[in-house]
């Protein structure tokens, strides 16, 4: 039976290249799996269906609507009124849910005419729709449509393998709740990528005092930003670094790290040399001509914002960056910094996110967290990983500084952790507790997350 897909632990994806191999090696051995694939469809849609009202199974001509049509005749063997196209026109009377068949992973192009066509009139019909493997029109490695629009569906079940387009770029807003079933064949491909569930670094044994749990050091903060620097260090706090610093650009030494948290000191690099750096939230054009000696002397770093744009224009901040030590260096930029770095729009950032973020840790070999609907988290020679926790409650000013300094946090008390697997285990627990309605405000976002630390 079809299960909903828990965030509870690690999912391996398999991208559409994978998938397809796993696909015939399994039709070879197993000719009537797609009458399985068809009962698994069947009954989560018998699950979904009200009671009463025709579903509608609109069905392509690939494998997808051959299990589109299996579901139908078994829909139909239990007394569900079932309309199917191609067979029978658009049903005439609204239908009570739609069984979208129409693709699934056989896209390799722009849908027909005649297809987008059926697609428009399924998003149209106003009924719940359940998409078999994938909404149809969204590529499976990319989740991204692949003409002008793709299904948006209610329910995905996807087969045999989890794809990464459901889970990053515009796969997230198109899948609804995802469905899961194996069909009992076991995935013999390696994993494409991760799917993120909870990871634990840190311990806080009975004798751990403040000195156990590392120190981080935030350097941003310009005048009028300050803000930001300030929220990444609440963060770190919140995460339960030992000791948090903040080197605020600009102020007067007389000037409190912040007058909401008395915890946080002032501090400056001279005497934190073996502290976590969280570097560039709300630091202006300032913080290029620091970056040279904190990139040269801190052990660990995390960049952001406006660090992030300093390195995109100075070539020779890249070689700095690039001459750093293995698993040092964290790098979380949105997608327009993400298109700074690599010399491109955003647009082809979002087009392929897993090979933007890839590129850009293999050019600036560093671990790179690329933020946005399924962050994905990428580093040289490492699996890359894509994160399903949150939603567009993070949608908020100041909730990429808290984000920053909660790895920071992290890493100060997981000091032989490599950044990738802080990356992971970070972005993750962001996201979960972003995980809300309506808007959350950054400053609220840091005491969700102190919470669950």
């Amino acid at each position: 039976m079809p299960h909903l897909l828990a965030a509870d632990r690690c999912w391996p994806l398999h991208d559409l290249a994978a998938t397809r191999r796993l696909e015939a090696r399994a039709l070879a051995q197993r000719p009537d799996l797609m009458q399985d694939a068809g009962l698994a469809v069947a009954k989560l849609a018998l699950a979904l269906w009200p009671g009463s009202g025709p579903v509608w199974v609109a069905c392509g001509p690939g494998n997808n609507g051959g299990d589109g049509r299996v579901a139908a005749r078994l829909l139909r063997e239990h007394g569900v009124p079932v309309v199917l196209t191609p067979d029978e026109p658009v049903p005439a009377e609204r239908p009570a849910l739609v069984v979208d068949a129409l693709l699934g992973i056989g896209l390799n192009r722009a849908p027909s005419t005649a297809l987008a066509a059926t697609m428009a009139a399924v998003q149209a019909c106003g009924a719940p729709i359940l998409a078999v493997d994938l909404p149809s029109g969204l590529r499976a490695d990319t989740g991204q449509p692949a003409g002008a629009a793709a299904v948006r569906a209610d329910h995905t079940l996807t087969l045999l393998t989890l794809k990464p387009g459901l889970f990053t770029g515009e796969g997230r807003a198109h899948a609804g709740q995802i469905w899961f079933d194996d069909l009992g064949v076991a995935a013999d491909e390696p994993a494409s990528a991760d799917l993120l569930g909870p990871l634990e670094l840190r311990e806080r044994r009975a004798t751990a005092h403040k000195g156990s749990h590392g120190q981080v050091l935030v350097v941003g903060g310009a005048p009028g930003m300050q803000g930001a620097a300030r929220l990444a260090a609440r963060a770190a706090l919140a995460c339960g670094a030992g000791r948090v610093y903040l080197d605020l650009l600009g102020a007067p030494a007389s000037e409190p790290a912040d007058p909401q948290r008395p915890e946080l000191m002032r501090g400056r690099l001279g005497t934190l040399r073996e502290a976590v750096g969280v570097v560039g939230c709300g630091a202006g054009e300032a913080i290029a001509a620091a970056l040279p000696e904190l990139l040269a002397r801190l052990p660990r770093l995390v960049l952001d914002a406006d660090a992030l744009n300093a390195i995109a224009a100075d070539p020779a901040l890249q070689a700095l960056l690039r001459a750093r030590a293995a698993g040092t260096t964290l790098l979380t930029p949105h997608p327009l910094e993400a298109a700074r770095l690599l010399g491109r729009d955003t647009a082809a950032v979002q087009a392929d996110r897993l090979a933007a973020a890839a590129e850009m840790a293999a050019r600036l070999a560093c671990t790179v967290v690329l933020k946005g609907s399924g962050s994905v988290v990428a580093t040289p020679g490492q699996r890359p990983a894509v994160n399903p926790s949150g939603g567009p409650a993070l949608a908020t000013a100041g909730s990429g500084d808290v984000l920053a300094g909660w790895l920071g946090g992290l890493w100060a008390q997981a000091a032989t952790t490599g950044a990738h697997r802080v990356a992971c285990a970070g972005v993750f627990a962001h996201g979960r507790a972003g995980k809300a309605s309506g808007v959350l405000r950054a400053a609220d976002l840091v005491e969700r997350l102190a919470t669950q630390a």
